[in-house]
């Protein structure tokens, strides 16, 4: 039976042409409780999808099996920033200046208990290419396999139809990409840029042999879901992960990072995470964010 009905549908729904990322925090001493349940209420999930922080359940003095705060990854040869939030909020949409608007009415919603730390606009690009010019997410699950990899099961219970997200920002060091040959950016990614085939000569740290989800074990597959962002004339990508737990997503990142094997994806050589965080994002049911199983 599929789980689509109980997930925030905006999820499992192509990329948007504009977003907007909000990371939050929660004010010392105060008491978060009202402010959910009315950004639930007006949360659809669909064009609002909101995620809950590991500090935040544990300051409503309850456990979500599964969620923890991202710490890096042991033994990893790069720098794996771990930003951890409270809240985080992506808004979907066409419009930029909808989004702005949107996002105002949002954080006067919550200033009663939490401060807007981060936010990161974004859109997409060249029909899903990076700014790099690569497309991305060519390996995504899809249908009842994206349900698979993204959702919690039945079985879970009240958190049927939930999921766990990974979120990182990379920064894109534009200069040293495009010093790089074509051959040089081909090997990097591991496919040809125009036509997207992947190279069967491209290096052991290209991009897709580090990160070929069938090639681990257990198969590590996530439903990515990623936008580029750009600020001035610097720009990157806000990479987000989404699965029915962490798992797949810190296989992955080890592998990249050279924890597994001391081979390091050669993407770090033009790009770098800024933030990395772990949320749950809740099911939804009667139109808005359902969040009785953290007793709301």
């Amino acid at each position: 039976m599929t789980l689509a009905h109980l997930a925030q549908p905006g999820i499992l729904e192509p990329i948007p042409a504009q977003g907007r990322y909000l990371t939050c925090q929660l004010r010392v001493g105060a008491d978060p409780r009202a402010v959910l349940r009315r950004l639930a209420g007006q949360s659809d999930g669909q064009l609002t999808i909101v995620g809950l922080g590991a500090s935040l359940v544990r300051e409503l003095d309850v456990s979500i099996p599964g969620l923890k705060s991202f710490r890096g990854i042991d033994g990893a040869r790069v720098k794996l920033p771990a930003t951890p939030a409270d809240l985080f909020i992506w808004l979907r949409g066409t419009d930029r200046g909808d989004l702005l608007i949107r996002s105002r009415q949002l954080e006067a919603l919550m200033a009663p208990a939490f401060d807007v730390q981060d936010i990161t606009d974004a859109f997409i690009h060249d029909n899903g290419r990076d700014l790099t010019g690569y497309e991305d997410g060519t390996e995504n699950p899809q249908g009842e396999e994206a349900e698979a990899t993204a959702l919690l099961p039945e079985s879970a219970g009240l958190l049927a139809g939930s999921s766990f997200v990974a979120v990182q920002r990379w920064r894109h060091h534009m200069s040293r990409f495009d010093a790089m040959s074509r051959q040089q950016q081909d090997h990097a990614i591991g496919r040809e840029r125009d036509s997207n085939e992947e190279l069967d000569d491209a290096p052991e740290s290209s991009h897709v042999k580090r990160t070929a989800q069938e090639n681990f074990d257990p198969e590590a597959f996530v439903l990515r879901r990623s936008m580029p962002w750009a600020e001035g004339n610097q720009g990157g990508l806000v990479f987000a992960a989404f699965g029915c737990s962490f798992d797949a997503f810190e296989a992955q990142l080890r592998r990249m990072s050279g924890a597994e094997d001391g081979i390091v994806d050669a993407l770090f050589d033009f790009t770098e995470p800024e933030t990395g965080a772990y949320f749950w994002c809740p099911p939804v049911a009667n139109g808005g964010i359902d969040l009785r199983a953290i007793g709301l």
